[in-house]
Parts: C-alpha cells; sequence; structure tokens
C-alpha cells in the first residue's frame, strides 16, 4: 500500500473514532446487527442503472491527491443538477474533505435540490467502518463505495452485507483479477473497474477493457477513472460496461450536460 492510500486510511480511521462518540450512531449500529433496523432505503442505485441502456454516474469533484485543483465548486447541487438535466443515470459525490475538499453537507445539498431529489447519489468517500455507512444513510446517500484495496477479503464482504441491511447498494471497486476475485466471493452485484492504480495513481482505462469479460453477467459492471473523452466513455460501453463513472471531464467543463448527452446519444 502506497504513502498516499496509508495517509488516507489513517485520517478515515480518526474520523471513525469521532463518529464512536455519538450515541444515536451506536445504537443504530447495534439495531442493524441485530435486525432491529428498518430502512426506508429501496436501493434506487442499482434499479436505476438497470433501466438505462447507458449508464453515465457523474461526478462532483474539486481536486484529488494526483490533481490539486479540477474546479472550483461552490455549489454542488447546482452542478449536479446541470448533469441530469443532461442525461446523468446518478450523482456520483466526494465527501472526503481532507484530500478531496468534499464533505458530507455537499451530499446533504443534493438532496433539496427538486431536479436532482429522485435520483440516485453514490457516497464516494474510503469506508472502513459500518458507522461510516451509517452515516452515508443519515445524509441520504443511495449507495456507498466499498474499495477492495483499502479493505481486504474479511472488511470487504462485512461492510457490504452491512450496506445491504440498510437498504443501501454499494459499488465494489476493484483494480486486478485477485480483488475482482474477491468481490466476486463476496457476492457483489454491482462492481466498479478503477483505472486508476492506487499504488502508482497512474491511469489505464485498458484494465477495464481487459477485465470486463471476468465479471458474470447479471452484475453491473461500472468503468471508473481516466475517462476523458466521449470516445473513451463510448468504448468502454462497445466493450460491455453498463455505467461509466466520470469526475474530472464534467466537472472541469463549461458544457458538462452537453458532454453527457452527447456519450449517451
Amino acid at each position: 500500500m502506497n504513502k498516499i492510500l496509508k495517509n488516507i486510511l489513517v485520517e478515515k480511521e480518526k474520523e471513525v473514532s469521532l463518529l464512536r462518540l455519538y450515541s444515536n450512531i451506536l445504537d443504530t449500529e447495534n439495531r442493524v446487527l441485530t435486525g432491529a433496523f428498518s430502512s426506508t432505503k429501496i436501493k434506487l442505485f442499482r434499479t436505476t442503472l438497470l433501466s438505462h441502456q447507458k449508464s453515465v454516474i457523474a461526478e462532483v469533484k474539486r481536486r484529488s491527491p494526483s490533481k490539486p485543483h479540477i474546479a472550483e465548486i461552490p455549489d454542488p447541487s447546482s452542478l449536479a443538477s446541470r448533469y441530469v438535466e443532461g442525461g446523468a443515470a446518478a450523482i456520483s459525490i466526494l465527501t472526503d474533505n481532507k484530500f478531496f475538499g468534499g464533505s458530507l453537507d455537499d451530499l446533504r445539498s443534493l438532496k433539496h435540490s427538486p431536479i436532482i431529489k429522485d435520483t440516485p447519489i453514490l457516497r464516494k468517500d474510503f469506508i472502513i467502518d459500518p458507522l461510516q455507512i451509517i452515516e452515508s444513510y443519515e445524509a441520504g446517500a443511495d449507495c456507498i463505495l466499498l474499495i477492495v484495496a483499502a479493505l481486504g477479503r474479511d472488511k470487504t464482504g462485512t461492510l457490504l452485507n452491512f450496506a445491504w441491511s440498510m437498504g443501501l447498494d454499494a459499488i465494489v471497486e476493484v483494480h486486478t483479477y485477485q480483488e475482482l476475485d474477491i468481490a466476486l466471493d463476496a457476492g457483489a452485484d454491482i462492481i466498479g473497474i478503477n483505472n486508476r492504480n492506487l499504488e502508482t495513481f497512474k491511469i489505464d482505462t485498458g484494465i477495464s477493457v481487459r477485465m470486463v469479460s471476468n465479471i458474470p453477467k447479471g452484475i453491473i459492471k461500472i468503468s471508473e477513472s481516466g475517462i476523458t473523452s466521449i470516445d473513451a466513455a463510448r468504448t468502454l460501453f462497445g466493450c460491455g460496461f453498463d455505467a461509466v463513472l466520470i469526475g474530472e471531464m464534467l466537472a472541469s467543463s463549461s458544457y458538462p450536460e452537453k458532454i453527457i448527452k452527447e456519450i449517451i446519444s
């Protein structure tokens, strides 16, 4: 594991420690674990992607460890509304503050927009603990991201089942065939292939092309990261992907809705 990912995970451990100070979240965790929790969620994310022939998951993204500035986004709901108007099937929002410049308040703001309210929202963060899943649920997320490279085999399965028990969908993110095996063994029904190597942070969209045929039919297939052109997105759909997750190309564009329309047309 490289230094950047290690630093991110150390920060997440600190955030989880703070969450453990709040008794209401601990009470919810206990109710989920004992089967006493009743979810109001309907797994909207997966259902929505299945209803689209080609899905664009459009991401609100200000910066990243590999790119300190992508876009000034003072109003995430305004940008996300433009994504939806362009035909985005779902919105991804980065909620990590220290490394990506996002927050849970960004996510919450989307739920107050009349344009976005029926569009499923992915909380994109480094989820390492059930308390973060409860936090995601309470903030209004419909889906979370589980990164196999950060979690390993046992935690991936545990957190996936915890998310499902709360009525949330989960994208299980992989970059290698070994990680894909872990995702499949866990029973993942949505798998995202990250074109970015989290060890080197280098991009190779060819990894998606090479790995997609190893994902069984019936599992939603998403290609993530490094999709920098309309043609690249279309190529990935042609290879068998159900969805593409695009951040920088859209967030930095003056006309993101036009890009989305062209991709799915």
